[in-house]
């Protein structure tokens, strides 16, 4: 046992007071955790989209002050009770989602998508008690999507830990445990393109760079990336990308100059931006008789999918992904050995660092459209 374990442990956090303002590093007070819950060391994060909307909150429920932060990589420093397949010292990927093995989901050999830690961005609390882990002067910091790594040490659900080999980089690595694994699996489990095939990915952030990865990966001998910004070309060769379209050099709908450059639509296309245009676009793209399109980005919530159904009745698919369909306790451990076999290059996403107390840094690269992902060093 830890010599902190079961007491109260204080430690620095960047806290977000309110909506679009600079974190503060505060000291908060990190309680035990309690029946199925694990409190973590984290060693290194790293700044992801979703941080960023939710700490603007233009379309979120504002929730503050509060400590956001899910993508990242740290250290088991106790277990609450009942918690059996992690032990202090193991190393873990904290999830925004999660699986309690139990319910028909995680039962499912085809969902992902727990009944019981499924991602909710409004729930700012544990689900023991309704309480948070956090607090300063006694008054409550709220956590966001169950993990909360902006902080020296946060209290997860058992269930949102992906244990994992402990010889791997944690500085590398922390960035599966979002939006590298879900583009990444939504090309390679759920597009699943053959060997030779044509790709299409739409939108070329992260989360679409690692979409092109899976399809490097997988075989895709032609990898086309759509994009606004052509400044996202070059890099995009790195991931696999063979040729590039911005649909402003066109005056016709991108779904037809790319029928026409693939003699009749690709084989797979991936969306990852959530415009419902290039949804629309990305699904028209495919080949009829065996084309299937995967949507990963999260659409306003007004957007209308609208599309003739003979674009269905002729053999196109439409799947959609949560996570790239990734359990997060059974499957990312295998992600991670394919970064240490060398099969997927993570080096690559990973373009900036900065010490965490210069954490707003990160927040300014993203706004600024700088890098792909930034790392967080929590112990500088």
């Amino acid at each position: 046992m830890s010599s902190t374990a079961g007491k109260v442990i204080k430690c620095r956090a960047a806290v977000a007071w309110e909506a679009g303002k600079p974190l503060v590093i505060e000291e908060v007070e990190v309680a035990p955790p309690q029946a199925m819950e694990v409190r973590v060391k984290i060693l290194y994060t790293s700044l992801c989209h979703t941080d960023v909307y939710f700490w603007e909150a233009k379309g979120q429920t504002p929730i503050f002050p509060r400590i956001f932060g899910h993508e990242a990589g740290g250290i088991v420093e106790s277990v609450g009770e009942g918690v059996t397949d992690l032990a202090p010292g193991d190393h873990v990927l904290p999830v925004f989602t999660g699986e309690c093995k139990e319910c028909a989901h995680c039962k499912s050999e085809e969902s992902n998508m727990c009944d019981l830690l499924r991602i909710n961005t409004d729930r700012a609390v544990m689900l023991n008690d309704g309480q948070s882990r956090f607090s300063i002067n006694g008054k409550p910091i709220y956590h966001f999507v169950g993990t909360s790594t902006f902080s020296e040490y946060t209290v997860t659900h058992v269930g949102c830990l992906a244990k994992i080999n402990p010889l791997a980089p944690l500085n590398k690595v922390c960035v599966l445990s979002c939006g590298i694994s879900t583009g990444l699996g939504a090309t390679l489990n759920v597009a699943k393109p053959k060997k030779g095939s044509t790709v299409a990915v739409f939108g070329l952030g992260a989360v679409g760079l690692a979409a092109a990865e899976g399809a490097r990966i997988a075989g895709a001998s032609r990898i086309i990336g759509v994009d606004l910004n052509p400044s996202r070309f070059e890099e995009a060769k790195k991931f696999g990308c063979t040729e590039f379209v911005n649909p402003k050099d066109y005056n016709k709908p991108v779904q037809e100059v790319l029928a026409e450059m693939t003699d009749g639509g690709v084989d797979r296309s991936v969306e990852c931006t959530g415009h419902i245009d290039a949804m629309i676009s990305a699904f028209e793209c495919v080949h009829d008789g065996w084309g299937v399109a995967v949507l990963v980005g999260v659409p306003h919530k007004d957007a209308v999918f609208k599309t003739h159904p003979m674009n269905l009745l002729n053999e196109r698919t439409l799947k959609g992904t949560f996570f790239g369909n990734y359990k997060p306790r059974s499957d990312l451990p295998s992600v991670v050995e394919k970064y240490m076999t060398k099969e997927l290059e993570l080096e690559k996403f990973l373009t900036h660092s900065v010490p965490f107390s210069e954490i707003n840094k990160a927040f300014d690269l993203m706004l600024g459209g700088e890098g792909i992902r930034c790392i967080i060093n929590m112990e500088e």
